[in-house]
């Protein structure tokens, strides 16, 4: 048999067998809480994305009523003070006494609203420790079951490291096109793209060739496409399975 044409179906074990090992990692229970944990990770930075926006705005607002606050007061003053230099202008001071009156409710729905204002801040603060202790929570989770899976899938591992080297051993002793035809076709087929020619009968579609295709097929290239289900199809070797 040609170097290329076991390379191709060496290839295609190797694929095969890196498909079932990686099931197989997949299916470790480490892998699905690590997944879990990814989910859950991308889920809280969006809600710490909001929180830390409602958080700063919760700030601002709370520094605009101190500043509104502050102003209230320091008008109060400032009439107090004209109220004691008219003491003398009863109209001057009624007016002032109602100016006052009218300070003092706005200066109270201020202090009311910083009251809510700073029970939401302290909300939004608990909210965001609570965000950033359940990340570190994630982290912390992260790491011993990526330990845990490392440990319990060394050999698999360790096999899919080996077979890595053959893979690329094996597309070295391929061309360009034959690299392109089974790139296409293991994509197209879900891993399944190549297969061989015993007798007259292709190994995987099992669709046995009418003569004249397989005379025709023998006297043809020894790596070529299956007829019937178009995967890739080497012939070398068929005659002597017969």
């Amino acid at each position: 048999m040609s170097t290329e044409s076991q390379a191709l179906l060496r290839l295609q074990e190797v694929d095969l067998e890196l498909m079932r090992l990686n099931g197989q990692l997949r299916a470790m229970p480490q892998q699905k809480k690590l997944d879990a944990i990814k989910a859950a990770k991308r889920n809280l930075a969006g809600k710490m994305k909001a929180i830390v926006g409602q958080r700063k705005d919760a700030e601002m607002e709370l520094e605009d009523n101190e500043a509104a606050r502050e102003k209230t007061v320091n008008r109060i003053a400032e009439v107090q003070g004209e109220a004691q230099e008219r003491a003398q202008d009863f109209r001057g001071i009624r007016d002032l006494e109602a100016h006052l009156t009218a300070l003092a409710k706005q200066l109270e729905k201020t202090e009311f609203k910083h009251r809510e204002l700073e029970a939401n801040l302290e909300k939004l603060m608990k909210a965001e420790q609570n965000a950033l202790d359940l990340g570190r929570k994630l982290d912390e989770e992260q790491v011993a079951q990526q330990e845990s899976f490392e440990r319990s899938s060394s050999e698999v591992m360790a096999r899919v490291r080996v077979l890595a080297g053959e893979r690329k051993a094996a597309l070295g002793a391929m061309s360009d096109e034959v690299k392109a035809s089974y790139a296409a076709a293991a994509k197209r087929f879900g891993g399944l793209a190549v297969e061989r020619l015993r007798g007259n009968m292709p190994t995987t579609c099992r669709v046995k060739l009418q003569q004249g295709i397989f005379n025709e097929l023998m006297r043809g290239p020894v790596i070529t496409e299956c007829p019937y289900c178009h995967r890739m199809l080497v012939t070398e070797g068929a005659l002597a399975d017969e």
